[in-house]
């Protein structure tokens, strides 16, 4: 792992801590503008400038999830920042619904939270966002 790809992992997580910071002082608008900046920028570190907008603009079925994201940041920088979270939300939901099983069979391995991902009510919902068989690998 080179350098560039390490600072692209550390700006897209503090990209993300201040999304959450944001969002916890009442949609404040500077920390959630900062945070969909270090998300954004950490992202195209990480993976490469043409990977990003392949990711964002290539793919059919992106168009959607990318007008969403980037409407809901543009909402933020204007200054509606509830309203744009919102976009923002359901934009990152679907541009990154294709990760969600990989992500919740690696939980189920951890200790505590594969206890968590077991548990009765918690299991089905899990199964039907995750069902066996989803994984590319």
């Amino acid at each position: 792992m080179d350098d560039k790809t390490k600072i692209g992992i550390g700006l897209t997580f503090f990209g993300v801590v201040f999304t959450l910071l944001g969002v916890m002082f009442f949609f404040d608008q500077g920390l959630l503008t900062l945070g969909n900046l270090l998300f954004l920028s950490g992202v195209t570190l990480t993976i490469g400038t043409k990977r990003t907008l392949k990711f964002f603009v290539k793919r059919q079925k992106n168009y959607k999830g990318t007008a969403f994201f980037f409407g809901g940041f543009a909402m933020v920088l204007y200054g509606w920042a509830i309203i744009g979270m919102c976009l923002e939300s359901y934009g990152f939901v679907l541009l990154f619904s294709d990760f969600f099983p990989t992500v919740i069979m690696f939980l189920k391995r951890i200790p505590v939270f594969g206890n968590i991902l077991n548990l009765p009510g918690v299991k089905t919902v899990v199964n039907k966002l995750a069902p066996k068989g989803t994984l590319p690998i």
